[in-house]
């Protein structure tokens, strides 16, 4: 009695039952984390608007806008902060790829007379200790009232009015960089520049 040869039907068969099976698992996990986590992160960006603008009446994710910079290169979100419906400050997300470790993300706060109010470092990829220390105290500090128009947004290295993290001065420049990237935007939309 002779074995029948078994062919690669079978196998194949197999193997696509269980990478559909796999697949659909991936996309059902997908979808059921994808709103907890776009919550995280809006509330995450929602902590960051408070701390860089202070108190606020308003919901400033429902007023949020685009806006450009001069060159019309970068877009940047703005949420508006207001106080019995005035317009108190603005909150703009800017960034960098200039960090040491690239990419740098911050909240931007600015009083409406365009002087920086704070800022929160929101994504990064920075030498712990070193080039994380420009989200601290001690280096923030020094643009609280800062008017980008009056003084130079560049660490002293560079001729400018910022002292720089002691051993991160990349980091320093780069928050520098994405600070100068709200400023232009907010300036722009506020002689009238582009917006969303």
């Amino acid at each position: 009695m002779s074995k029948k040869k078994q062919g690669p039907i079978k196998p194949i068969v197999t193997l696509v039952v269980i990478a559909c099976l796999s697949a659909f698992i991936l996309g059902y996990v997908h979808d059921i984390t994808l709103e907890p986590i776009r919550q995280a992160k809006d509330n995450q960006e929602l902590a960051a608007i408070a701390e860089v603008v202070g108190e606020f009446d308003n919901n400033p994710f429902a007023e949020k806008m685009k806006i450009t910079t001069k060159n019309k290169k970068h877009k940047l979100t703005m949420y508006p902060a207001r106080q019995n419906g005035a317009l108190t400050s603005v909150a703009i997300k800017a960034y960098t790829n200039t960090g040491f470790g690239g990419r740098i993300e911050i909240m931007a706060g600015f009083n409406v007379d365009g002087s920086i109010k704070n800022f929160k470092v929101i994504s990064s990829h920075e030498t712990p200790g070193l080039g994380t220390k420009v989200d601290e105290p001690k280096f923030k500090e020094q643009f609280n009232g800062f008017y980008p128009r009056r003084q130079v947004l560049k660490v002293k290295q560079d001729g400018g009015d910022v002292d720089a993290v002691t051993a991160a001065t990349i980091s320093s420049r780069a928050v520098l960089k994405a600070l100068e990237r709200a400023f232009d935007a907010f300036s722009n939309f506020n002689s009238g520049g582009n917006h969303e």
